[in-house]
């Protein structure tokens, strides 16, 4: 597995990956500002940012490429599972290969020319469990894990602990300091939105409500509907996008 992961065609791909998760989060970020600007009504999210790719001139291929990429970084994070230092670093990967591969079924399903939302899957997939025993608490522990990690994005931001992702010197410079601090506002903007979003999980499990639990679109409306929730929208907004122009710079800095 040590050897697949260190091909230069799959570590070549998976930086690819992060080209393409860069993109998707500064499409979720644009659609976040037009939301808040009363200019767009699309869905802010990984599906709505799809939607957008698919509705561009090429954007079929550009999809197909993405689900290609996805995968061999999904794969190479699952080869973590094997050649991670630690416990930390194997579960980091193997959760991680979870999210990409997943990611990728999203993009193919677009590719194909089909589509799907984010909104309601969450809600379809927490109705279910809300219909099984203890299927509230269930609900309300999952709520709280996506809190979690929405609080552990904001600390990685605040204390630049994302930079031991880098390789060493990627942060000098000039284009090393912009990369460090669109990698800090990206992570803090990041985990704001994930935990608002475990806090509305949690709440439809409390209130045995799934329409609560509708996915990141609904976490950042929520945002923007507080007291001057049009401009922290567009704060959280831009904070999206710098963490997808981090993601982009990751591809090159990235240990691999």
């Amino acid at each position: 597995m040590a050897k697949v992961a260190d091909h230069p065609a799959l570590t070549l791909l998976a930086r690819g990956g992060y080209i393409v998760l860069g993109l998707v989060h500064i499409l979720i970020g644009w659609i976040a500002v037009q939301i808040a600007t009363g200019s767009g009504g699309g869905e802010a999210s990984n599906t709505g940012a799809l939607a957008t790719i698919a509705q561009a001139p090429g954007g079929q291929f550009l999809l197909w490429a993405a689900v290609l990429c996805l995968a061999a970084l999904a794969l190479w994070r699952a080869s973590q599972l094997f050649t991670g230092e630690d416990l930390k670093d194997r579960a980091k990967g193997g959760i991680l290969a979870v999210v990409y591969l997943s990611l990728a079924f999203t993009t193919a399903t677009f590719a194909r020319g089909g589509s799907t939302s984010d909104s309601e899957t969450a809600t379809d997939v927490t109705a279910t469990a809300l219909a099984q025993p203890w299927g509230e608490i269930a609900v309300m522990i999952a709520g709280a894990v996506v809190v979690a990690v929405g609080l552990y994005n904001i600390w990685r931001g605040a204390t630049k602990g994302f930079r031991e992702d880098l390789e060493a010197g990627a942060g000098s410079g000039q284009v090393g300091s912009a990369i460090i601090i669109a990698g800090m506002v990206g992570y803090i903007a990041r985990g704001i939105a994930f935990a608002v979003l475990g806090g509305l999980i949690f709440w439809a499990g409390w209130a045995n409500d799934p329409e609560q639990a509708a996915g990141l679109d609904a976490a950042l409306r929520t945002l923007g509907e507080q007291p001057a929730g049009s401009v922290l929208l567009i704060v959280i907004g831009v904070g999206l996008a710098l963490y997808g122009l981090y993601s982009i710079a990751r591809a090159r800095y990235v240990r691999m």
